[in-house]
């Protein structure tokens, strides 16, 4: 645990002649550590208007003044804070693809190397939040733009320090929203707007490499070879089928006529239902070659015209391209190039 040090009474009362605003000391303190890589840089929101309000599905956040110590919680959200260059105080560890016990994909490793970091600290809270350890972060603010916490750890979190929570379902925010969100948090909008709209820049330089992607039908669904009676589809609100959208391709009417819930992140349909899966010109989801091979063979499975002809991407597990479905501004940039040419590849099957 990072040691605090409160301010001293002669540092409250210069503060409160220059600063009016000032009502009294504050009892957060930054850390003792003398690396500057854990809190948030100058940047050009430096000087902005504080207090800074950002409303979200579980409430508002409101951020008394520019946070030195950031932490983030559940999936992706210290990437965001990792790209602006700021390292947090703490993290959560990634729950898979990662392939050894660090905890840490390999964009995140690579993005602490550049920064200097060599013993973050990470949360191991995959079964749950580790609040304690949260709170020993000492954090100013908690980044959850990217998560499912619930109302009940919110109030939890919310007692630490301010919460950005995610801004309308859980699972269901953009990358762009994380970004946006998230840089908000830290007072770093600017910067959160140029490292929008670089990402989109090297997006758009890539995709010229596959023109066959753009106007194509897809849908991202997950077959189970222990149980090929149900089919999980993620609607276009979740991260994964937004950013499929934006590489170009769109949802076939045939599932978005399923679904019920325009928030939600997820839809389960009945292999019966599988007609609906019929339009798409390829399919992308996690697997393998032998859960292809499994779907090949099924009465009804085998029947969809994309897995007749192979126009199947699917993401084998435990590699940093599974984890990558659900983008960021480091994963989009460590993985860009394997994504499009396993969608181009797939894409091709359908002039065979």
């Amino acid at each position: 645990m990072i040691a605090k040090r409160k301010s001293s009474l002669i540092t409250c009362m210069v503060l409160a002649v220059f600063m009016a605003l000032v009502v009294g000391c504050s009892e957060k303190s930054s850390s003792t550590s003398e690396s500057t890589s854990t809190e948030t840089p100058d940047s050009q929101d430096a000087d902005s208007e504080y207090p800074i309000v950002i409303e979200h599905a579980l409430g508002e956040a409101e951020i008394p003044s520019k946070p030195e110590r950031v932490v983030t919680i559940q999936w992706g959200n210290h990437d965001v804070a990792l790209a602006l260059g700021v390292v947090p105080v703490g993290f959560s560890e990634a729950n898979f693809g990662v392939q050894d016990d660090s905890g840490i994909l390999p964009w995140t490793a690579e993005r602490l190397e550049e920064l200097g970091e060599t013993d973050p600290n990470v949360f191991q809270d995959t079964d749950g939040l580790d609040f304690e350890a949260i709170s020993d972060a000492n954090p100013d603010v908690i980044l959850a733009a990217y998560s499912g916490i619930t109302e009940e750890d919110y109030d939890l979190l919310n007692e630490i320090a301010p919460v950005v929570a995610y801004p309308d379902a859980p699972w269901a925010t953009t990358w762009r929203e994380q970004v946006s969100l998230n840089a908000t948090g830290m007072g770093m909008k600017a910067e959160g707007e140029e490292l929008i709209k670089d990402i989109e820049d090297m997006v758009d330089e890539k995709l010229s490499e596959y023109p066959q992607i753009e106007g194509k039908k897809v849908v991202w669904v997950n077959f189970s070879a222990d149980d090929l009676s149900q089919l999980h589809i993620y609607t276009p609100a979740d991260s994964r089928a937004s950013f499929l959208h934006e590489l170009g391709m769109d949802y076939p009417e045939s599932v978005t006529e399923q679904i019920t819930d325009p928030d939600s992140y997820s839809l389960n349909l009945s292999a019966e239902n599988v007609e609906a899966l019929y339009d798409a010109d390829i399919l992308i989801g996690y697997g393998d070659d032998e859960l292809y091979e499994t779907l090949k063979a099924d009465s009804l499975l085998g029947k969809i015209p994309a897995i007749e002809r192979g126009s199947v991407a699917f993401i084998e597990s435990d590699t940093p391209l599974v984890a990558a479905g659900t983008p960021n501004p480091l994963s989009i940039t460590y993985t860009i190039d394997e994504y499009l040419e396993l969608i181009g590849e797939a894409i091709n099957k359908l002039d065979e």
